[in-house]
């Protein structure tokens, strides 16, 4: 089945898009995989669908795409198996082979969402060190951000952390972190069971 003209999987997502824009192509992509002849859709729609659950951090799902994926479709589509490398590296929480597999020559139809795999990573990042971190040295925050050390310490000004030129040392800004809602015991119930699943697979 051929993608109309206006579709979700043809709409480009320019890189300004919020991930609340990709977070709802993935699921107008869900739904046209659903519907696809066969339940097996085109190379682009996995392409897309594959990459928006990375942008979310969603690696079971990510995992159980890959594994419907015709296999023939997988062989003669070199990209699906790019991004695939790029989830088990982020399975594996290997930041500096996650940024060299982000820096790949992807194609129109993923690269914005490459885009922005790069930076939630790294806002990701941020929000860790600063809960973990007192003070980090310009170089480690640098490897844990994939960029060169001066521009990891202007990122880090950016978001009002202080640095000491004469040290070396980032001093992360703490903010207070709020706490999380309750959650349903019929969602926790529901995420529980998605998990055992995951690990039985």
């Amino acid at each position: 089945m051929c993608p109309k003209e206006g579709s979700s999987l043809t709409r480009m997502t320019g890189a300004g898009d919020g991930i609340a824009d990709f977070i709802q192509l993935g699921s107008d992509l869900e739904n046209q995989e659903i519907e696809s002849p066969g339940g097996i859709a085109t190379p682009q729609l996995y392409g897309q669908l594959l990459a928006i659950y990375l942008l979310q951090n969603d690696l079971p799902n990510a995992k159980f795409l890959w594994k419907r994926i015709p296999q023939a479709i997988k062989s003669e589509n070199a990209e699906l198996s790019l991004i695939w490398a790029l989830a088990q590296k982020m399975w594996q929480k290997d930041l500096p082979a996650t940024y060299e597999a982000l820096r790949k020559d992807w194609s129109d139809n993923v690269k914005s969402i490459m885009a922005a795999i790069q930076e939630a990573t790294r806002n990701r990042v941020f929000l860790l060190v600063a809960r973990a971190y007192s003070y980090i040295r310009a170089e480690e925050l640098a490897s844990f951000l994939g960029m060169s050390v001066n521009d990891a310490v202007i990122a880090a000004v950016s978001h009002e952390w202080t640095a000491d030129s004469n040290t070396g040392m980032i001093t992360p800004k703490k903010q207070e972190i709020p706490p999380e809602p309750p959650i349903p015991s019929e969602q926790q119930l529901s995420r529980l069971t998605d998990f055992v699943a995951f690990l039985e697979n």
